[in-house]
């Protein structure tokens, strides 16, 4: 077998880079008119086309050897094409994801956006798959030039996001397989060289005239907060702005100007001034006010839940965590807080305050007393030095997309056991922790956030949590208050006047009687106090278990804390469907085993079915123990690497970031334990343990060190900047993807000497467990953690190193 060119080389890692770019890319594209949730189905559909690759190559791979590069040129060109016209389409299917619950047809809608996003990544996953098959003596190679060039696909990939819109990231995406595909065009002496090339051409032109089109236009759905605020007449879109941390749009209403209060009192005798609105992603509003004058004039902003604190505090220093548009800063500044710092994630929203709109926010960014910080929550407030009075997390998700359970799969270390901790540990004492939460009926978000914050105090070792809780309430929001100290009489007095004067309602304060709760706006009965005192007793877990919604304290491990459905609940949810049940249900879960039922399903009749017709020459027992064990590392392999990526989200701050560093340094760090495992492969040749026990107790031995110290590392260097973040969470991952990449080259490296007609199934087989195995990941992480996965994954990598030993145990190395 001769050596692949170096066009072949070239042109799979083209392809590679290609392929990772557009996953990412699509991940993007769904956040913006969809929700940010479909990051595992975007996954799922890569691996869905690489598994499907697997087996056609499998059932006419005598063919195509004699066609490679012929072959893998329409592949690439295929891919290229595509890439685009998917991306098309795929936004024009009329899926509505909040409709899943009540309409069966969306279902349907679904799988035709799952089989509609495979296809380039079938495209793609052939040119792979051929050079594996094709070339199988340089497998080692060529799987080193397809692991590097998708890790680098996705550090490029989000770095582009930050220069070009998703348009042009698409067409220069595109380009690549292009490339790739005239690479091995102009590699071959034929009389067709020359039209071919022509062929690129016409095609690199037409997608350079179809950016000018408006087929690229982003749809969001109609069921997000910017697509409904533009149905009003005279709103228009003043200024775009689009990162990987969000596309942000500020929207102007003439006619009916933007008047956001949240938690505002009925009994306000204040006008709430004009506002602009900023959409992250079409959804998560937050607003900027005009400031046309004195701060003073603003009395609204103490006739909030949120203005609580204030009643109880004396010129506090302020810390406000996601500043926005400024709602809370803002605030602080109206009740007289003596110095405020704001700290907010996304650059181009401190870009809109202090260059766009810096006149109409009063120059609110820019006065002596406030500080702002790029940066995330967590990380800033660990790497601090000073104290603070006041602690205040803002609320920027709408209330909307609380409601409707959009943000069921959302990651959220904000409100971990271990953040309250974090944050309290900031706090001066007798200063307060300050949360304000929509309040969904029947109650979820508020009670879960006050378990939390209970079992934060009571790990904290706090004997007696109840004397330092507060919570208070209208008819759409929860304040809590977290002193670090016990709440005064002279507190409660205070606490007591402020929700009575504007007609809120007492939740929960030290001491309080239940007449004094559900007065002003009324429930049915008082919910949120019972709730709560049932929380604080001694059969708390007993109460959790017991309702109907899940309130278990989120944790760093489990940070899921808008999942609130229950297994147990479904049933009855269902048949209350007609009365408003189906609104109650957390319907992103839901699409999540819907997404988990389709890839089973959709994996099975693409890749396994078809597998039962190809041809079969090897020998006895190759099929059973080696078909489990690609099927054992493809699961096992996603399982950590769908851990990690959820993981390093807490140390990276952004899913983009997380997804984009973590794949890069799996897939080229993979690439590289790919190239070494030869030589390993020789040195090991006189070892007692065959060469891939060695590989798998590495990996183990590696991850359960990563576990007991992620913990430690991540808080400890949480305050570094990003850019030193990406570099030492490359370094953290190096060892483990170094070692992760070894077991799939093994495998196939043993089928070339002894069932090399075996390979293409290897690659179906592997793709039909990571289909499955992306979801499946994501579900057993909300359910029992990431802890948990990352040992179903040893346990998978330990059954495969005993079938390999087994399998291989007669061959010499």
């Amino acid at each position: 077998m001769p050596a692949p060119s170096r066009f072949v080389l070239i042109a799979v890692f083209f392809v590679s880079l290609a392929a990772i770019g557009y996953e990412i890319l699509l991940m993007r594209l769904l956040s913006i008119v969809q929700w940010h949730h479909f990051a595992y189905m975007i996954i799922s559909l890569a691996l869905l086309g690489y598994g499907v690759s697997g087996t056609l190559i499998a059932m006419t791979h005598r063919t195509l050897a004699s066609y490679f590069e012929t072959v893998f040129a329409i592949s690439a060109f295929g891919f290229s094409v595509a890439m685009v016209v998917c991306f098309v389409i795929g936004q024009r299917l009329p899926f509505n994801a909040l409709e899943v619950v009540w309409d069966p047809w969306q279902l349907a809608y679904l799988t035709l956006l799952y089989l509609v996003f495979f296809i380039p990544f079938l495209f793609a996953a052939l040119c792979i798959g051929l050079a594996l098959t094709c070339l199988k003596n340089h497998i080692n190679r060529i799987y080193f030039f397809d692991m590097f060039g998708a890790g680098a696909g996705a550090l490029v990939t989000v770095v582009t996001l930050f220069l070009l819109p998703l348009q042009g990231v698409l067409m220069l995406l595109s380009l690549l397989p292009l490339g790739a595909s005239a690479l091995i065009v102009l590699s071959k002496h034929t009389n067709l060289r020359r039209r071919l090339v022509f062929v690129h051409g016409a095609v690199v032109l037409l997608l350079l005239f179809a950016t000018t089109q408006s087929l690229f236009d982003l749809r969001i759905s109609p069921f997000k907060g910017l697509s409904q605020t533009l149905e009003v007449v005279g709103t228009n879109t003043l200024v775009e702005y689009s990162s990987p941390l969000g596309h942000l749009s500020v929207v102007e209403s003439r006619s009916v100007p933007f008047r956001e209060a949240p938690g505002l009192s009925f009994s306000t005798q204040f006008l709430v001034p004009e506002q602009l609105a900023i959409f992250t992603d079409g959804d998560g509003m937050s607003v900027i006010t005009r400031v046309d004058g004195n701060i003073d004039e603003h009395g609204y902003l103490g006739d909030l839940t949120a203005a609580l604190p204030y009643q109880l505090l004396e010129a506090p220093k302020v810390l406000v965590l996601g500043a926005g548009g400024g709602a809370d800063v803002l605030s602080a500044l109206y009740h007289g807080a003596r110095e405020v710092h704001a700290v907010e994630l996304n650059p181009q929203i401190i870009r809109l305050m202090r260059e766009d709109f810096d006149e109409y926010a009063g120059h609110l960014y820019d006065r002596v007393n406030v500080t702002v910080h790029v940066g995330e929550a967590r990380g800033f407030v660990s790497g601090q030095a000073q104290r603070f009075d006041l602690i205040q997390v803002a609320l920027l998700d709408s209330f909307s997309a609380s409601g409707s359970g959009v943000q069921t799969l959302n990651e959220s270390y904000l409100y971990t056991i271990e953040a309250l901790q974090e944050f309290l540990r900031y706090l001066e004492p007798g200063g307060m922790l300050s949360i304000t939460r929509w309040l969904r009926l029947p109650p979820r978000d508020s009670l879960k956030l006050f378990s939390t914050a209970v079992e934060s105090l009571r790990l904290a070792g706090i004997q007696h949590p109840d004397d330092q809780l507060a919570m208070i309430r209208n008819w759409n929001t929860t304040t809590l208050l977290v002193k670090n100290g016990v709440f005064t009489d002279q507190d409660i007095h205070s606490i007591r006047e402020f929700a009575r004067t504007r007609s809120f309602d007492t939740v929960y304060y030290p001491t309080m009687p239940e007449t004094e709760a559900n007065r002003f706006n009324l429930l049915k009965q008082p919910y949120l106090y019972e709730g709560v005192i049932a929380l604080l007793g001694d059969q708390s877990d007993q109460f959790i278990d017991r309702y109907k919604f899940n309130i278990t304290p989120a944790s760093d491990d489990r940070p899921y804390f808008f999942h609130f459905f229950k297994w147990s609940a479904l049933k009855e949810m269902l048949k209350l469907r007609e009365h408003g049940g189906a609104g109650m249900l957390e319907w992103a879960y839901l699409i999540l085993v819907a997404t988990l039922a389709q890839a089973v399903v959709i994996g099975g009749l693409l890749i396994l079915l078809p597998l039962r017709f190809a041809k079969r020459c090897w020998p006895q027992g190759t099929g059973v123990r080696m078909g489990a064990y690609f099927i054992a590392i493809g699961i096992a392999f996603m399982f950590v690497e769908m851990a990690f990526i959820q993981k390093f989200i807490l140390f990276l701050h952004h899913p983009v970031y997380s997804v984009a560093v973590v794949l890069a340094g799996f897939l080229v760090f993979a690439g590289l334990g790919s190239r070494y495992s030869k030589s390993l492969r020789g040195r090991l040749r006189n070892s007692r343990w065959p060469v891939l026990a060695w590989v798998v107790a590495a990996i183990a031995s590696t991850s359960v060190l990563y576990l007991l110290i992620f913990p430690y590392v991540f808080s400890s260097l949480a305050g570094l900047s990003d850019p030193a973040k990406i570099v030492l969470s490359l370094v953290m991952i190096a060892p483990l993807a170094f070692f992760m990449g070894m077991p799939f080259p093994l495998g196939l490296s043993g089928l070339a000497e002894e069932a090399g007609d075996f390979i293409p199934w290897a690659w179906g087989l592997n793709g039909y467990a990571s289909v499955v195995s992306a979801s499946l990941a994501t579900l057993f992480a909300i359910e029992f953690g990431f802890t948990v996965v990352v040992l179903m994954a040893l346990a998978l990598y330990l059954c495969a190193a005993a079938l390999f030993s087994r399998h291989f145990s007669g061959i010499p190395d």
